[in-house]
């Protein structure tokens, strides 16, 4: 019989510090003196939000990310941005870069 004995897998690993920097700022926030929390404060709130984000989220975002660095300005799921999505990440399957620019068209920024 052809074809695939199984599934083929979509390996898209996903970082996240967002939670360590929000950590060290609420840490920073217990002993900062009244002139160095508004700004503490500020920090603390944009970096539990960037934490807060799906990897779904992330992922689309570094889509969006490559794309407009490499120029790509048409749409997110079109061929030419798969295209242009492997061509800016060497070793992306095509697999993965479709699926990517599919999930980047329903996540846009």
């Amino acid at each position: 019989m052809f074809g695939l004995s199984k599934p083929p897998e979509f390996n898209v690993l996903v970082l996240r510090d967002a939670d360590v920097i929000a950590h060290g700022i609420r840490q920073a926030l217990a002993t900062a003196t009244p002139e160095e929390r508004p700004g503490l404060e500020a920090a603390a709130a944009v970096a539990e939000r960037a934490a807060a984000a799906s990897d779904a989220e992330l992922r689309a975002r570094w889509v969006h990310e490559r794309l407009a660095a490499a120029g790509h300005e048409g749409p997110v799921d079109s061929v030419r941005a798969v295209k242009t999505l492997r061509g800016e990440a060497p070793g992306l399957s095509l697999l993965a870069a479709v699926q990517l620019t599919k999930d980047a068209a329903a996540h846009r920024p």
